[in-house]
């Protein structure tokens, strides 16, 4: 089986996942693409919502689609979430399934601050999905995947909800009310 690993902090999960994992499946090939929300990202301010709230609305945005799967391999795991320690469990738990990293060409032009970023480029393939606004500055041997342009932000729905504005059509009706329901981000 052909698997995609979408890591992130899903805070909150919304459509440009959504469309991401779409378009990435659809264009590249893979079977099931694995939503994976961190327990502690290496790279990014935590935002006070539990994991368990994360994995929560990313179950809900996925309705059931057989294609997508969230996986708690990180949260498990605990501790600062690194990707090539989740890629070498994955690849032990499941030797037989080809595994390919999805990110966006933000992440890949900071490549070079991530642990073990050469062993992990011989780990696994690296599916990076084109942004306008951040043009791919290193090519590596990616697999390069255009995708719709959406500018759909977690910080910008989050700083919508803090304004008591609403985050309809930006994030599923599902995660909406568990937010509304959960008082986050307010």
């Amino acid at each position: 089986m052909k698997i995609g690993i979408l890591g992130g902090t899903f805070n909150p999960p919304h459509l440009g996942h959504l469309i991401l994992a779409q378009e990435v499946c659809q264009k590249v090939g893979l079977d099931k693409i694995f939503f994976i929300p961190t327990n502690i990202p290496p790279h990014k301010e935590s935002h006070n919502v539990a994991g368990s709230d994360r994995m929560k609305m990313t179950n809900l945005m996925l309705g059931g689609d057989a294609r997508f799967e969230v996986s708690d391999i990180e949260l498990r795991r605990g501790g600062v979430s690194y990707t090539i320690d989740t890629v070498r469990e994955l690849k032990a738990e499941r030797p037989r399934d080809e595994f390919s990293l999805i990110v966006g060409s933000d992440l890949a032009n900071d490549f070079s601050g991530w642990r073990y970023f050469d062993e992990l480029k011989k780990e696994i393939k690296i599916i990076v999905a084109k942004r306008r606004d951040y043009p791919l500055a290193r090519k590596d041997n990616f697999i390069i995947v255009g995708i719709l342009q959406m500018g759909i932000s977690s910080s910008y729905i989050r700083s919508l909800i803090k304004k008591g504005f609403s985050v309809k059509y930006l994030v599923t009706e599902k995660v909406a009310e568990y937010i509304k329901k959960n008082k986050l981000y307010k």
